[in-house]
């Protein structure tokens, strides 16, 4: 792009501001915690459709005279008229047949659910499994970027991404939104994303670096700006395609998908930001300080 804007003037401003988001969803994490799905707590979802309306207090009062532990009771669906209740027991088949023609006749409608049971022991499983793939993907981005670049942009790609997903797990807490295996898959993406906004601003800056061959700090700070401008439109053209598939996709996508719709939404949001005013500013901290030095 064709001007020029101080990025590092700020930056002060920004990680503060970074600083203060990231305490904000610890302190959420904290208080409120995460409302796990069953893939991560075990027991059993079941998706209550009711023919006619039926109101959520009665169908909560319904479930607690019946002796059912409920962890949460709410309402989904494109037009919420499913009620969404997550158990602490694991239901039978025929446990849950028989709850439908009893729900029937109390309600005096037709009943259809939809149940999904998980075992404690492959809810264990699954929290292994997602935890570990976090874990592999974080290593096998600081290897590629350490041997790409350099390992202080390996770094700083690290940080930026513990702030994306620090972020997003905030925004869920803070909204109770149901965490699970959906979320891991969304958490995934959104590194990828935020690796790929950030990767490409970094090469710009190694490329211009290459060129000016800075030697103070003015310098340094006009390479960053300057690379970080011209991979402005590009990094804003992305996001703002992404976010408009991931409004369709949380709108339009059914209950299914929303939760993961709603994770891209905050995370690539959260990427964009952190590529253009994290990322770059604790670099070029980190390389003037090296410059000093040597």
């Amino acid at each position: 792009m064709n001007y020029s804007y101080d990025f590092l003037k700020y930056r002060k401003i920004y990680f503060f501001l970074t600083l203060f988001i990231v305490v904000f969803s610890i302190c959420l994490l904290f208080t409120r915690g995460l409302n796990l799905g069953i893939d991560f707590v075990s027991g059993t979802r079941l998706d209550i459709t009711f023919e006619k309306k039926v109101k959520l207090d009665n169908v909560k009062d319904f479930f607690k005279n019946a002796g059912y532990k409920t962890q949460n009771i709410r309402l989904g669906g494109k037009k919420k008229d499913v009620v969404i209740i997550r158990l602490e027991k694991k239901l039978a088949k025929e446990e849950v047949e028989k709850l439908k023609k009893v729900m029937a006749k109390k309600f005096a409608t037709k009943v259809s659910i939809q149940e999904h049971t998980v075992d404690p022991i492959i809810g264990r499983e699954l929290v292994k499994n997602g935890l570990f793939s976090l874990v592999i993907a974080l290593l096998g981005i600081v290897i590629y970027v350490s041997i790409r670049f350099e390992y202080r942009y390996a770094v700083a790609v690290i940080l930026t991404l513990l702030y994306d997903a620090i972020f997003t797990l905030g925004m869920f807490s803070l909204l109770q939104k149901e965490v699970d295996l959906v979320f891991i898959a969304a958490i995934l993406t959104i590194v990828g994303y935020s690796v790929n906004d950030t990767i490409v601003v970094f090469d710009r800056i190694r490329e211009n670096m290459s060129f000016r061959k800075p030697a103070n700090w003015e310098t340094l700070c006009d390479v960053v700006n300057k690379s970080i401008c011209q991979t402005l439109t590009r990094s804003l053209n992305t996001v703002l395609t992404v976010i408009f598939a991931a409004l369709s996709l949380y709108f339009f996508g059914g209950e299914s998908i929303s939760n993961f719709s709603l994770a891209l939404i905050f995370g690539i949001f959260s990427g964009a930001y952190s590529s253009i005013f994290v990322a770059s500013q604790i670099w070029v901290i980190w390389k003037y300080r090296h410059m000093l030095k040597s």
